[in-house]
């Protein structure tokens, strides 16, 4: 694996990023059509890093790019529960359209087919001519069946005994090895079957766990930050709770200590700016951030802006500052259904959008979120369907996008803030989340948000020791209205607002005397 030599991009000096995922493959594929020509990583149009720039990306996620093995490729096109969503997303799809889970990594090194490492060192330094990081995946709980390691170090992975292949088919294979037949754990998450075309990595053997590092720190020279996938299963409690019986024994091959420190330390010698985004779920997020991770997921969060209301969303955001400073929040990714589709009105989507977009942490958008794409494509999958492009979306999320790339959203200080009923028995009010962003020489914003598919009004008091003056403006990036109120007005009931179903304002404040 070459080194890529780019000027790294300080992400983790960044705050308030944000995150573009991108499904590599399907893209380059796209763009390769549309272009009647190749097109890989060293050669994606100049128009499209300049769009990424308008829509102020931090750091691009290239999902995707290692290389998936015949083994890989060859489950993902026989499973038939895959190829019944193959047909729900794509019902043209063909066998030349199925290249494997990203997620069964043979080797990290990046196909001569979507350019090579050549092409993508080319690719970060475009991006970073912009101020734009590099990220890429890292798997640390498994590799694919077919991965080198399997061959010649069949002692990095868990290990079942001689019938459970045959008795546990849904966790374990048999394979040859040059050490001889060796029964393998599938990689699995503990809740589930195994991932049948994994083979688990035991973080608990000291020559997997070398070798992991080992890897790590050489994709660190390719990037400028890895997004970690399902981090929480190599945690040490997670993963004896999973394979303690099958796990490397104590003794003298028998690692000590979190992995995630070890790792993240042993980058961080090296490459002290180095981000770390944890995939995260069961509550482990905290843990993760003590052991080193920049970000990790907030799933919880996503759930209740699906599922729950306003209420909820702002319980939790009560939560101590710095774990939120620390939370990735998103509406979509490609494990989830399409935010257009999940949030089934563009008031819903645009309301929830601007809570991700304007509380504190990393946001994350997922490639083709800009223009309202609706269907879920699995992951195997190299091709897409055409959609047409919702424009009215595009428009906000260039809006929205800009409006939060301003000082007082990426260095300010945020609060959040509490609404009051607006009357006696109008319980609207517990509908709104309003948040306040401040920078002592940026600036002030207010954010408000009627959470909720009915009309609303409440009070809410304002901070307003961060504004001077006897008459304040309340100018609304998102209109472009602006309303001037008395201070002790302000002071004494603070303000009104009545908005219409997720409605939004989004205001510039400032004192007018």
């Amino acid at each position: 694996m070459a080194n890529n030599k780019s000027t790294p991009v300080r992400l983790r000096a960044k705050a308030h990023p944000v995150l573009y995922e991108i499904n590599t493959r399907v893209l380059l594929g796209e763009l390769s059509r549309d272009a009647g020509k190749a097109v890989t990583l060293g050669t994606i149009p100049a128009s499209l890093v300049e769009e990424w720039e308008k829509y102020c990306i931090d750091a691009v996620w290239l999902m995707g790019v290692w290389s998936s093995g015949p083994a890989g490729i060859a489950i993902a096109r026989q499973d038939e529960g895959l190829r019944t969503a193959y047909r729900n997303a794509l019902p043209d799809f063909t066998e030349g359209d199925i290249a494997g889970s990203p997620y069964a990594i043979q080797a990290y090194d990046i196909p001569e087919s979507l350019g090579g490492e050549k092409g993508l060192a080319l690719l970060r330094e475009r991006l970073a001519g912009r101020g734009i990081g590099l990220v890429l995946d890292f798997v640390p709980n498994h590799t694919a069946r077919d991965h080198a390691w399997v061959d010649t170090h069949p002692e990095y992975y868990v290990h079942g005994g001689e019938r459970d292949a045959e008795e546990r088919p849904d966790l374990f294979f048999r394979a040859g090895t040059a050490k001889g037949p060796v029964t393998f754990a599938m990689g699995r998450d503990p809740s589930y079957a195994g991932w049948t075309d994994t083979a688990q990595i035991d973080i608990m053997h000291k020559g997997a766990r070398r070798a992991m590092v080992g890897l790590l720190e050489r994709i660190a020279g390719m990037c400028d930050g890895v997004r970690c996938d399902m981090a929480m299963l190599v945690l040490s409690s997670v993963f004896a709770r999973t394979w303690g019986e099958h796990a490397t024994p104590e003794g003298d091959d028998r690692a000590a200590g979190e992995f995630w420190k070890e790792a993240i330390g042993a980058v961080r010698a090296r490459h002290p700016d180095f981000l770390f985004i944890a995939e995260a779920y069961w509550n482990m997020e905290w843990e993760l951030q003590q052991v080193g991770f920049d970000y990790t997921y907030d799933k919880t969060l996503f759930d209740r802006l699906l599922r729950e209301g306003a209420g909820s969303v702002r319980d939790h955001l009560r939560a101590e500052m710095e774990y939120q400073k620390h939370s990735l929040r998103f509406i979509e990714n490609h494990d989830e259904q399409r935010a257009a589709s999940s949030l089934t009105s563009e008031p819903w989507l645009y309301a929830a959008s601007t809570v991700i977009a304007t509380i504190p942490g990393m946001v994350m958008f997922h490639e083709g979120q800009f223009e309202g794409r609706r269907v879920k494509l699995p992951v195997q999958l190299t091709r897409r369907p055409r959609e047409d492009v919702a424009r009215r979306t595009q428009a906000f999320f260039a809006q929205i996008l800009n409006i939060v790339s301003s000082a007082p959203f990426r260095e300010g200080a945020w609060r959040l803030l509490m609404p009051r009923p607006a009357w006696h028995d109008n319980h609207t009010w517990g509908n709104f989340l309003i948040f306040w962003w401040h920078h002592p020489s940026a600036g002030t914003r207010l954010v408000v948000i009627n959470y909720a598919p009915l009309n609303g009004q409440c009070y809410v008091d304002l901070p307003l020791e961060d504004v001077p003056g006897t008459s304040i403006e309340f100018y609304d990036l998102m209109s472009d209205a602006a309303y001037v109120r008395d201070r002790n007005g302000l002071s004494s009931k603070g303000i009104y607002f009545d908005l219409q179903s997720y409605g939004i304002h989004i205001f510039e404040v400032s004192s007018t005397t």
